[in-house]
Parts: structure tokens; C-alpha cells; sequence
């Protein structure tokens, strides 16, 4: 494969050719230039991007799972991305999986060998029995990690919702992929180094995926993060505030209605606009989470016997 298509983002590139000889201004312009290059790749690929946000949010709605896949930086990339959901938004923990080349431990140092890893991958598949209602996203600049295709081919099999994102185009990741997203990147500054414009792009194409799914799942509302876990004083602040903002209350009412609240701020508007907290989250629930919804739902509720 690599004589019929060649490995772009492995390519020496003559535009960086004698980078170390050059001025430590002219190697930092070349670099913030491949950055733009990264951005320029993401916004091409906003139609699959988008195409592949709503095939997400249909599988994911009720009980399904989001499943994050790869090895080395796009693993740790795609771990970060998942990782930052629960306390971003509140994604429930158990509907969460993380599938890393070489498990915990290739966070911080380079796991020999586990890239390679195919039996291993597919074995994480079955075990965490991903199957139809799930959604798995497999990255891999090169678009042939042996690890990510394994698991991105095993989930498929068992039904999954498949997002494939690479920086070579015609690469299997990209071909077998339910929603293919090409990140065409090119040659990087140091050949192979996909840390670089590759990382960004995929760290830019996983952010708008999760961001954009998480909107529509109504965890944002207003441009505030609605179901944010108040886990620290900042964060509880934050809270707060965002209370302050959608009523137009006093912080210490804010903060009263949030204690009632048990923390939740989608609960706590409910409950400073008349709502008893049980109604609330049956409105809320009803609305299917989104905060709009639920407080168009307010006047009705007197009737309402869901």
C-alpha cells in the first residue's frame, strides 16, 4: 500500500529542508505556518465533520455509548477529548470507553509494540461488549494503525456506528469507516513528527465533533455549559454565575436554588421559574434534556401526566 499510496504525513517535505540550520524566528514562523495549514485541513472537512455529528447524536441519544480509539498521539489526543466530557458536560462515566494502544501507561511514554496490537484490540472490543448503540471514533494520522483499525473493524462488525479520522487520504481507516474524515495535512516540518499539524487538526476535528454533539444533545445552552459538574470552588462559581445570567437573580438566590438543585443548573432554572424539583427534572427529562425545551414546556405542565 504505501507504493501505490504513499504516507504523506511520513514524507520529508523540501519545504523544511535545512530547518535546523535556519534562525529560531524563521524555524517558529515555519511551524505557526504548518498550524494554519492544520486549521485550513479542519475547516475542508466541515461537511463530514457535520455529516458524522448528527449520525453521532442519533445513536448516542438515549443509552448509547461514545467510544474513543487509537495509539500513541492520536490515542492520547482521543483520550483527552473523551476524558473532558464528563466534567464539560456531565456525559455519564459508564458511557464512556477509552481504547488505548498500551492502556494507561502510553499517557506518558511511547508502550512498545502496542500499536501493533490487533488481537489485543479486538479483545477490548468484545470486552467492553461495544455493539449497535454505540459510536466509535478511531484516530490515526497514517490511517493504518494496526490497533485503531482492529478495534474500528471489531466494533463495526458488532454493529457500531464507525467515525474514522486520518491525515492520508485512501487509507483504510478512511475507506472502512462508516463516516470517513480526511485531515489532509500533508508533509510535516520534521517528517513523521504527526504531533505537529496532523496532531492539531485531529485535536481541532475532535473538539468540534464532541462540542457539536454535545450541543445538540442540548448540554449547552445560551453558550454556557448547562450541565457543567460543579466539581470545584471555580466550577462552582461558574455555576453560579451562569444562574445570575439566565435569571437575572442575586448571586445568593442563585446559590440557594443550586444547593436545591444538588448542583444542576438546568434544575436549578427549573426551580427558580416555579417548578417543584421533581417536576423539573420530569420536564427536563420530557424536553430530552435540552433547557429550551423544558421551560417552553412550564405552561403546560399542569396537564401534563408524562
Amino acid at each position: 500500500m504505501a507504493d501505490s499510496n504513499p504516507i504523506e504525513t511520513e514524507r520529508a517535505s523540501p519545504r523544511y529542508s535545512g530547518i535546523d540550520l535556519w534562525t529560531p524566528g524563521d524555524i517558529l514562523d515555519a511551524l505557526i505556518e504548518a498550524q494554519f495549514a492544520a486549521v485550513a485541513a479542519t475547516r475542508a472537512a466541515r461537511s463530514s465533520l457535520e455529516r458524522a455529528a448528527l449520525a453521532m447524536e442519533a445513536r448516542v441519544r438515549y443509552r448509547g455509548r461514545l467510544v474513543y480509539a487509537g495509539a500513541g498521539t492520536s490515542g492520547r489526543l482521543a483520550v483527552q477529548d473523551g476524558a473532558e466530557l464528563m466534567p464539560t458536560f456531565n456525559w455519564p462515566e459508564q458511557r464512556l470507553v477509552l481504547l488505548l494502544a498500551g492502556d494507561k501507561e502510553a499517557l506518558i511514554r511511547s508502550v512498545e509494540g502496542a500499536e501493533d496490537e490487533v488481537e489485543r484490540a479486538e479483545r477490548v472490543v468484545r470486552d467492553h461488549v461495544i455493539d449497535s448503540k454505540d459510536v466509535l471514533i478511531a484516530v490515526a494520522a497514517s490511517g493504518t494503525t494496526p490497533f485503531t483499525l482492529a478495534c474500528m473493524r471489531e466494533a463495526k462488525r458488532r454493529g457500531a456506528l464507525t467515525i474514522g479520522i486520518a491525515n492520508n487520504p485512501g487509507t483504510p481507516l478512511l475507506e472502512e469507516s462508516d463516516h470517513p474524515v480526511l485531515l489532509d495535512t500533508g508533509a510535516e516540518p520534521i517528517a513523521g513528527s504527526t504531533r505537529l499539524k496532523a496532531g492539531t487538526a485531529q485535536k481541532i476535528a475532535l473538539n468540534l465533533l464532541s462540542t457539536l454533539l454535545m450541543i445538540s444533545l442540548g448540554r449547552v445552552h445560551d453558550g454556557l455549559m448547562v450541565d457543567v459538574q460543579a466539581v470545584n470552588e471555580k466550577l462552582v462559581r461558574r455555576s453560579e454565575e451562569m444562574l445570575v445570567r439566565l435569571i437575572g437573580c442575586d448571586r445568593e438566590v442563585a446559590r440557594d436554588a443550586l444547593q436545591r438543585a444538588h448542583g444542576s443548573v438546568k434544575l436549578a432554572v427549573m426551580l427558580l421559574h416555579g417548578c417543584s424539583p421533581e417536576e423539573g427534572v420530569r420536564l427536563i427529562d420530557r424536553a430530552q434534556g435540552r433547557l429550551r425545551s423544558a421551560l417552553a414546556l412550564i405552561g403546560g405542565r399542569g396537564t401534563d401526566a408524562a
